[in-house]
């Protein structure tokens, strides 16, 4: 699919420019737009070679780098100190997970000792 143009779409459009221009012209008009394709390449990739070429004031970008750096260090400075803190907290959660480990311990014991009494129900 080009340009979300279906095959019999471009199939039309194929047997319109055959009936504008006639049979004997297409293969100019390729080899024409073929050239003019090939000199819009050359020209960008002059303008490319234009601008590596220029020298971009290498220091702009090396302050710019540096600062990069700097901030990456920061951010992995922070996270080091994060880590430290994460240890406590899952230290709170497996905490918490033990403490509902009992009370559904608690739990499970509260009703088998309601079955063992039978009828009569006893306050603990």
């Amino acid at each position: 699919m080009f340009l979300f143009i279906s095959g019999a779409e471009i199939f039309i459009i194929f047997v319109i420019i055959v009936m504008l221009f006639g049979a004997d012209k297409i293969p100019e008009i390729a080899r024409g737009l073929g050239k003019g394709m090939q000199q819009l390449k050359q020209a960008t990739n002059e303008v490319k070679k234009e601008i590596t070429d220029s020298g971009v004031n290498t220091d702009f970008t090396k302050d710019i780098q540096n600062e990069v750096k700097k901030i990456k260090n920061k951010i992995q400075d922070n996270i080091e100190e994060a880590t430290g803190l994460n240890d406590e907290i899952d230290l709170t959660k497996n905490i918490k997970k033990e403490v509902d480990k009992v009370t559904n311990i608690k739990s499970k014991v509260q009703d088998n000792f309601e079955d063992l009494t039978g009828p009569i129900k006893r306050n603990l």
